[in-house]
């Protein structure tokens, strides 16, 4: 006789067939997921940068925040990383920081996160406790694991040593570990203070390199990556994909899947899951659209 036969008959069996059907959909729903991970990359351990945008120290409070989102997310998946860069804020939060995510499809996962995270609040900052809007940029990059797929000549490149800052143990300060690689033809710039070596530094900067010239090499992302990373460029309202809000109500919405969710702590906290499912089908219906020709979303910026 069937679970569900049973279950009719006997209530006590009712629970055990609901339990049972919430682990077979948690299964199905993880293997479908992995089915979405199909890119050349999405294997790749990856590069996971986050930078203030508008804002000031408002901004620089949300990258941390951000920060701690990513890093909790990382602990209930079983995910490590590395902090390759980190700059502190003026008076608080982070500036910008860099982590090398390791793990199963890390950048397959990661990948959607790339773009502007906008926050609305009351700042703890503002004595009179008004409402502010806060931006951070975000970018994923896979790590290359196949040598040829980008040359880099090293003609093309100019490196500069420097003091690491912050703590790292007392290595920190004592020498010029920490490097900084400029790629002259792109202007692009990657540096590295993790390691307590400048050998092993240079090595995990020219990764990052190799990363972010095959980005690049992906045409259909030269744009987004000069509006958004150019450190030159404002990190503001274009290209936003998700916004956070927290005043007057709380919702976290998804600006190109339409995902969204009332439970914002939730998300800050590691409850990201349901963003990242729902825009790997966003990914795969916009690719299967444009190969048959037909219409793709659009990211709308509100």
């Amino acid at each position: 006789m069937l679970l569900d036969q049973l279950a009719e008959e006997d209530s006590s069996f009712t629970e055990e067939l609901e339990q049972n059907l919430r682990t077979f959909q948690g299964k199905l729903d993880k293997f479908e997921l992995k089915t979405l991970l199909n890119q050349p990359h999405d294997h790749c351990n990856a590069y996971l940068s986050i930078h203030a945008g508008a804002g000031g120290t408002e901004s620089c409070d949300w990258v941390a925040m951000l920060l701690r989102m990513y890093l909790r997310w990382m602990e209930k998946n079983g995910y490590t990383q590395d902090t390759v860069d980190l700059q502190p804020g003026e008076e608080a939060g982070i500036k910008r920081v860099v982590l090398h995510v390791k793990g199963e499809r890390a950048y397959g996962y990661l990948c959607g996160e790339a773009g502007v995270h906008r926050l609305v609040r009351i700042s703890p900052f503002d004595a009179n406790q008004r409402r502010h809007t806060s931006f951070a940029a975000v970018d994923v990059l896979p790590e290359i694991e196949e040598e040829g797929e980008v040359e880099i000549r090293e003609e093309d490149l100019k490196t500069e040593t420097f003091r690491a800052g912050g703590a790292g143990g007392q290595h920190v300060n004592k020498t010029s570990s920490a490097v900084r690689i400029i790629h002259i033809p792109t202007g692009i710039i990657i540096q590295c203070q993790n390691e307590r070596s400048q050998h092993q530094n240079r090595r995990t900067a020219m990764n990052m390199l190799k990363a972010r010239l095959y980005q690049i090499k992906e045409a259909e992302r030269m744009k987004q990556l000069s509006q958004l990373y150019d450190e030159k460029g404002e990190i503001a309202w274009g290209y936003q994909i998700r916004s956070y809000v927290l005043h007057p109500y709380n919702l976290v919405k998804d600006l190109r899947t339409g995902r969204e969710t009332s439970n914002a702590r939730a998300v800050l906290d590691g409850d990201i899951d349901a963003f990242l499912d729902a825009y790997l089908r966003y990914r795969l219906a916009n690719r299967e659209a444009s190969t048959s020709g037909g219409n793709t979303p659009q990211t709308k910026a509100t």
